[in-house]
């Protein structure tokens, strides 16, 4: 996952699912990619279980119980960090 293209797809894929499952909404996931989900109240903890399910499903990764904490699933951005280091 080197190519800029790709990368930014991790990004748009975790957009996408946080829009249309967590916030149920047509505009898409408007908030900067560094906006803490659980302070902006996007999601709560059914809605971690959620992403968990989410990236082992898309992105092929095995998310390590320890691995479930704010530094690596309380934004888009950490969260794509996190996929891109589990990749490596």
């Amino acid at each position: 996952m080197t190519n800029p293209a790709e990368n930014q797809q991790i990004e748009q894929a975790i957009r996408d699912f946080i829009a249309t499952n967590l916030l149920y909404s047509k505009d898409g996931f408007t908030y900067p990619d560094d906006a803490s989900l659980l302070r902006e109240g996007i999601i709560d903890s059914q809605g971690v279980a959620e992403l968990v399910t989410f990236v082992q499903t898309r992105f092929s990764i095995q998310v390590d119980q320890q691995d479930v904490r704010p530094d690596n699933f309380d934004s888009v951005a950490s969260l794509a960090a996190y996929v891109r280091r589990k990749h490596q």
